[in-house]
C-alpha cells in the first residue's frame, strides 16, 4: 500500500491521484479513511502551488458586480466619487485608492483581495485622514509634488498622498523627540506635515557631506558677518550648503506659530527650516542663529527635533536647551562683553546713527542691533526703519 508523502512533481501527483481513487470507498473509522484524508490534503496543497488560480481583474470584478446587481455608473458614485472619477476608474485612467477599495468592499461585497490585486496596496488602517490635516492648504502649496489633479480628486487619494509625504519619516534612523517652543496651542499634525515637506525639499539638494567637526562657532560667526550685505540671507544659505546643511524656506501652515526649526535628515545631516512669517531682517538673523546654536549644542544622533516660535515661545522658554540656544545665539550675534559695554547707551538712545555706528564697529547688520534693543526694551516701535521690514521674503521668492 502506498504511504502518504510530500508530492514533489507531476509523477508523484499522478500516483497520489491514482491511489486516492482506490480509497474512495474506505470504511469510516478505518486506516484507509485516514489515508484518504491525508492524501486529499497532500494533493490539494500541491495543486494550489502547481496550478494557482489567479484572482480576477479588479475593474472586471466591479463591472461584473454592476451587471449582477443591475447597477449603473451613477450608482458607483457613492463608492468612488464624482461622475468623472467613475469614468476614470472604469476606463483604467486612474487607479483605485484605498478609500475607494474599502468603500467598494463594504458596499458591494467585492472581496478586498480582488480589489487589491495588481495595486500593490494593503488594506490596513492608516493614520492619515485628510480631515486631520490642513489638506486644502497643503494642496495649494504644492506639498503633493507627484500629483497634478484637482483638489477634489486629490481628496479621493488623500491616504496615498499623505502616506507619500510622510514616507520620509520611515527612513529616519532614530525615533524623533520633538521639542516645541510656543505658548500657543499648536496644530501638531500641521507641524508634522510642514516638517515632512521640509525634509522632502532638503532631499532634493545636491550637497557635499556634512562634517560635524567643521561646524564650529567661528563658522557661525562667519555666517553672521554676511548680514552686512543686502543679500546677506541668501549668502548665509550658500555658506551653509557648502558645509552640507540645507536651509529650506517654507511658509508656515495655519496654527503652527513657527519661525524656525532644525532636525536631522535620514542621511544624518542637519536641516534648518525657516518660515519667514515675520518678514524682518532682525527676526531672520536671530531665528537662523538660534537654530544653528541648537545644531552646535544639541543636535547629534539623538533624534531631537526643535521647533521654535521666536515671538512667543523661545524668548520666554524655561526649557534648558532653549535657554542655552538663546544665550549662545545672542552672544554670536553681539558678543556679551560688547553688549554689556554699550547696552545702557543703546537702550536710552533713539538715534539711529548711534545704532548704525555700533553695528558697523561689530561688522553686523544694524537690524541685529536694533532688534536686540527692541526685544530687551519690549518696545517694538523703536528703530522700525532699521529692522528691514518686508525685505527677506523677496530674497527667497523662488524658494517660498
Amino acid at each position: 500500500m502506498m504511504k502518504p508523502k510530500v508530492i514533489r512533481n507531476d509523477a508523484d501527483h499522478e500516483a497520489a491521484l491514482a491511489h486516492l481513487e482506490t480509497l474512495m470507498n474506505a470504511i469510516p473509522g478505518s486506516p484507509e479513511e485516514e489515508d484518504l484524508e491525508l492524501f486529499s490534503i497532500l494533493i490539494e496543497k500541491y495543486e494550489e502551488e502547481r496550478f494557482p488560480i489567479e484572482l480576477p481583474d479588479p475593474i472586471e470584478a466591479i463591472k461584473f458586480r454592476m451587471e449582477q446587481q443591475g447597477l449603473t455608473r451613477k450608482d458607483l458614485e457613492q463608492y468612488v466619487g464624482s461622475q468623472s472619477k467613475v469614468s476614470e476608474i472604469l476606463n483604467r485612467k486612474k487607479p483605485l485608492s484605498l478609500a475607494m477599495i474599502r468603500s467598494l468592499h463594504k458596499g458591494l461585497g467585492i472581496p478586498a483581495e480582488v480589489l487589491l490585486e495588481k495595486t500593490g496596496k494593503d488594506l490596513i488602517e492608516t493614520p492619515y485622514n485628510l480631515h486631520d490635516y490642513p489638506f486644502t492648504e497643503m494642496y495649494k502649496r504644492g506639498y503633493f509634488k507627484s500629483y497634478n489633479g484637482t483638489l477634489q480628486d486629490a481628496k479621493q487619494y488623500a491616504e496615498e498622498l499623505l502616506g507619500e509625504l510622510f514616507s520620509v519619516f520611515c527612513d529616519l534612523k532614530t525615533q524623533q523627540v520633538l521639542c516645541r517652543n510656543s505658548n500657543k496651542e499648536v496644530d501638531e499634525n500641521a507641524l508634522t506635515a510642514w516638517q515632512a515637506r521640509v525634509l522632502g525639499l532638503a532631499s532634493e539638494y545636491e550637497l557635499p557631506p556634512y562634517i560635524q567637526e567643521k561646524f564650529t562657532l567661528d563658522f557661525i560667526r562667519d555666517i553672521v558677518k554676511t548680514s552686512t550685505f543686502s543679500t546677506g540671507p541668501t549668502l548665509a544659505k550658500e555658506l551653509l550648503e557648502k558645509r552640507g546643511i540645507p536651509l529650506v524656506i517654507l511658509s508656515h501652515l495655519p496654527h503652527t506659530y513657527l519661525d524656525g526649526a532644525c532636525f536631522n535628515a535620514p542621511s544624518g545631516r542637519p536641516v534648518v527650516g525657516m518660515t519667514l512669517r515675520h518678514d524682518r531682517l532682525d527676526n531672520f538673523w536671530f531665528t537662523l542663529v538660534h537654530e544653528l546654536a541648537h545644531i552646535y549644542l544639541h543636535l547629534g544622533n539623538n533624534g531631537l527635533a526643535f521647533f521654535d516660535d521666536t515671538e512667543h515661545g523661545t524668548h520666554h522658554s524655561c526649557n534648558p536647551q532653549e535657554i542655552e540656544a538663546n544665550d549662545l545665539a545672542s552672544d554670536l550675534l553681539i558678543p556679551n562683553d560688547v553688549w554689556d559695554q554699550v547696552k545702557v547707551d543703546l537702550m536710552s538712545t533713539n538715534r539711529e546713527a548711534r545704532v548704525m555706528k555700533i553695528a558697523d564697529q561689530l561688522g553686523i547688520s544694524p537690524a541685529i542691533v536694533a532688534g536686540r534693543i527692541r526685544w530687551e526694551s519690549t518696545d517694538y516701535t523703536r528703530f522700525a526703519p532699521l529692522v528691514g521690514n518686508n525685505t527677506v521674503k523677496k530674497l527667497f521668492a523662488s524658494d517660498n
